[in-house]
């Protein structure tokens, strides 16, 4: 499979087999890291790594698997790079695909990746936009796999507001590799309409299945997985705190709806999470709404069915799959 020189944007680009052949990669990259193997294939390599938004798993994820790789980083922040302010996207691209072997990104709206993209003559990744996640999907996936021992036929659930990047990535994902899909939320958090006829027409080739469920019981029925993510984005008002929580209670993943999955339904989450009061967020929030947690209460997100910190290793392993085969 020869992705060399490819962007990794969305999913929507990569096929099926694609997908696989990185997930296999990703494996196997693993086992040589836990096995103490070498596999510097990039020595003298340089990537560039923009945060417009910073991240904790996404920038030790690019950073580590760059070194396990040989490759040198350098770390733009916020105000680290001048990029869309005094000089523009297809500037700085042309700038740092002269000078780095890679461009990742992490910030704002898909556009910005996707004209990064366009101008720069070196492979582009998107490690978080408003509307794509690609890399935490292939954790993801990765984690079901390793799991289960297969993607086809699981049954997915995604609880709470699947508008933007995790839910849009998800369903996509999920369509791709042929699991069954479901969006439970109120109907107004669903994913766009235009999204979900495409994720429909590869669910055709796939035999992946798409549903979109207001009630968290028939959802939640017979689940390999729940997976839900925060209601509420950094640096969003308080308003949009109270709207949420509302509307977005019902959708708490909680022991009653791991029950109704039944024995063997595991829990995922892409973090940060606030399951308690132990973030100066979870804290202030939780004491407002007199809540204990959020998305996910504390005893599911600690208990024996969360594979949460897998998810998150498994980020490092799948980014570096990504990197290795677009660059060698």
């Amino acid at each position: 499979m020869d992705l060399k020189g490819r962007d990794f944007l969305t999913l929507l680009d990569f096929t099926p087999e694609e997908i696989e052949y990185l997930l296999e990669l990703s494996a196997e990259l693993k086992t040589k890291k836990k096995n103490g193997i070498l596999h510097d294939e990039l020595r003298g390599k340089n990537v560039a790594l923009i945060f417009e938004k910073t991240s904790t798993r996404t920038r030790s994820s690019f950073e580590v698997a760059a070194h396990d790789l040989g490759m040198g980083t350098t770390y733009l922040d916020p105000s680290g790079s001048q990029i869309g302010k005094k000089e523009s996207i297809a500037d700085t691209a042309r700038v740092l695909s002269g000078i780095f072997d890679g461009i990742e990104y992490r910030g704002y709206g898909q556009e910005i990746v996707e004209e990064l993209a366009e101008y720069s003559s070196v492979p582009v990744w998107n490690g978080l936009t408003n509307e794509y996640h690609p890399t935490q999907i292939l954790a993801d996936l990765l984690t079901i796999k390793e799991h289960f021992g297969r993607l086809k036929g699981i049954k997915f659930v995604y609880m709470g507001d699947a508008r933007y990047n995790m839910g849009n990535s998800l369903m996509i994902g999920c369509a791709k590799m042929g699991l069954d899909f479901t969006a439970c939320a109120p109907k107004k958090y669903f994913p766009d309409a235009s999204l979900v006829a495409k994720c429909e027409e590869i669910a055709k080739e796939t035999g992946a299945a798409l549903h979109f469920e207001e009630d968290p019981k028939v959802a939640c029925k017979g689940a390999d997985v729940i997976c839900t993510d925060v209601w509420v984005s950094m640096g969003e008002p308080i308003e949009v705190w109270e709207e949420r929580v509302k509307e977005l209670t019902p959708y708490q993943v909680n022991k009653e709806k791991m029950d109704i999955a039944g024995d063997g339904c595991i829990f995922m989450h892409c973090l940060p999470s606030y399951h308690d009061h132990k973030t100066q967020v979870g804290k202030e929030m939780g004491e407002k709404f007199g809540m204990d947690a959020f998305e996910v209460t504390n005893d599911v997100f600690e208990s024996s069915a969360s594979v949460v910190f897998k998810e998150a290793e498994n980020r490092m392993h799948t980014i570096k799959a990504v990197m290795l085969a677009t660059l060698k």
